[in-house]
């Protein structure tokens, strides 16, 4: 069996665009013997979470990622058209908890600053927010391949290099697929070169949309219903090929025979990401108790309230006017309720 690491995976919440279900994700990596698997959906961490339990409930290695969309220049630059305004995908994953809080951070970002038809970042938070972090240069969408399309390998391997400098030696990776597409070819070569011109490492992804080969129907149509087309229609987007599943390792070392190194970089880096997302529970405010309030005094005399004969809701009146009496200044919107008074309400009401 080819050890191999899929590194390049959308779940469900790539919306509207992946259609692969975490808990199946993680259950087809288990089937195939992998002993890890990447979540990086397009722009957005929604999924990780969940994704973690899913892999730990099956034994599996999660590596926590995200491909991001990264705005040709500055992420506050928010005109014309989304094609008139081009952004690239990245793709980050994270090494430990450091990368996780900055994937976390950039990803807030990304919403907050850089929203413009697609949630964006830009060099500037790129470089403020990359420690911890693993880089791969993406699919044909990403800039190391765009330029490579563009017939300037130059502008490429220089790009290569401000990458490869920014995240370090052991950091960066070339991404090379192949889906049966043409253009793919292409970039595979550009790839190699840069790849021996510069010494950055090459490794070997399937852009993962569904889990199996037949749900590529189930894909199509999730495009149709994102772009507001029929599956009829001649002109829409559509992927080329039916081979954006999970595919085993000897699959993939049989699309790069040439390349075993490419394949074997999935393991290397699966195995240097060993983020774990905290899970501390509830994190309740630390309120300070102000001088001249007493919990002894004011217990005492709720709880004589509530000795007495009376009906609920009258039990509940003498202690809101009870709490007025003993609080004057004190208001609900501002201050935390007594115990006693907070813990009741008469039937039919709420906080």
């Amino acid at each position: 069996m080819t050890d191999f690491v899929h590194l390049h995976v959308h779940s469900d919440f790539s919306l509207l665009d992946g259609a692969a279900d975490i808990n199946g994700l993680a259950e087809k990596a288990a089937s195939l013997g992998m002993k890890h698997v990447a979540i990086t959906d397009h722009g957005n961490m929604f999924g990780v979470l969940d994704f973690q339990n899913a892999c730990n409930a099956k034994g599996i290695h999660p590596v926590i990622g995200s491909e991001f969309y990264m705005a040709r220049g500055s992420r506050f630059d928010k005109s014309g058209s989304e094609n008139g305004n081009k952004y690239y995908h990245l793709i980050l994953l994270a090494k430990d908890e450091e990368g996780y809080r900055n994937m976390v951070k950039l990803s807030s970002l990304s919403y907050t600053e850089g929203f413009y038809y697609k949630p964006r970042i830009d060099e500037e938070l790129l470089s403020k927010y990359h420690k911890g972090l693993i880089c791969l240069c993406a699919c044909l969408a990403g800039e190391i391949p765009s330029l490579i399309l563009e017939n300037n390998i130059d502008a490429a391997e220089n790009r290569a290099r401000w990458f490869r400098d920014l995240f370090g030696d052991e950091n960066y990776y070339l991404e090379m697929q192949d889906h049966g597409i043409p253009a793919q070819k292409k970039v595979n070569l550009g790839l190699v070169e840069i790849a021996r011109k510069t010494g950055i490492p090459l490794v070997a992804t399937n852009d993962t949309h569904y889990i199996e080969q037949s749900d590529s129907i189930a894909q199509d149509i999730l495009l149709c219903i994102s772009t507001g087309k029929k599956r009829s229609e001649e002109k829409r987007i559509r992927f080329e090929t039916d081979q954006f599943y999970i595919k085993s390792g000897e699959e993939m070392a049989a699309l790069f025979p040439e390349y075993p190194e490419a394949i074997a970089n999935t393991v290397r880096i699966a195995e240097r990401c060993n983020a774990v997302i905290p899970e501390p529970g509830p994190l309740l405010p630390d309120f300070e108790i102000p001088s001249e309030f007493s919990f002894e005094d004011e217990d005492r005399l709720y709880a004589a309230i509530d000795n007495e004969e009376i009906s609920a809701g009258e039990k509940f009146e003498k202690k809101k006017s009870l709490r007025v009496l003993l609080f004057p200044t004190r208001t609900r919107s501002t201050q935390p309720m007594p115990r006693a008074y907070s813990a009741w309400r008469p039937p039919g009401t709420t906080a």
